[in-house]
């Protein structure tokens, strides 16, 4: 299970490293991060650990998605999921363009907060998601009361594009270039 597809250094965080999410093995330890109060826009409050297992066996095993587990320093601290928002998640709801790639993704709860360590995991998503050259955009719809992610979101280059209804929430869809994403956290003009 220690197949890492991206590694990365943050200075004040330590080593992140990103695998596939295997949910035979990973549920356990992700069902206790989507039930945590903290993770209620994560709409799983009230799942046991076969039900997660069940959603992430759906997610990795479906043509137009996939899951990760992110490590800190070596143990898991985050979760992460792509998907063509054309096809899944936002299909019909927005203007997709090729090279679009939506995302997901959640920090596990503590009781020892990092300063700085939710920008690192975003930082560390995004640049996984950019790895691949075939991605031009990525494309978020957190719930719209969700203000702490639309902050992170906007630190590291998100537009917000508006508001639009799916069936589960009203989110606030915003997307990024990799001008932008660059420009954000590394101060390359977009």
């Amino acid at each position: 299970m220690s197949d890492i597809l991206f590694r990365r250094t943050d200075e004040r965080v330590g080593e992140l490293a990103v695998r596939r999410l295997v949910p035979e093995a990973d549920a356990p330890t992700v069902h206790a991060w989507v039930t945590h109060p903290k993770a209620v826009f994560w709409m799983m409050q009230d799942a046991d650990v076969a039900a997660v297992e069940k959603e992430y066996r759906g997610i990795v095993d479906h043509p137009h998605r996939d899951a990760f587990l992110g490590l800190v320093n070596g143990a898991p601290a985050f979760l992460a999921e792509s998907y063509d928002p054309a096809r899944v998640e936002l299909a019909g709801l927005y203007d997709a363009q090729d090279g679009d790639v939506g995302m997901h993704f959640l920090c596990a709860p503590t009781d020892t907060p990092i300063h700085g360590f939710t920008l690192a995991v975003i930082t560390t998503v995004m640049e996984l998601l950019f790895a691949d050259p075939a991605t031009r955009r990525v494309v978020v719809e957190p719930d719209v009361r969700n203000t702490a992610v639309h902050a992170l979101n906007a630190a590291v280059g998100f537009e917000v594009v508006g508001t639009i209804a799916k069936p589960e929430k009203d989110a606030l869809l915003s997307v990024c270039t990799r001008e932008r994403f660059l420009a954000a956290t590394r101060g390359v003009p977009a």
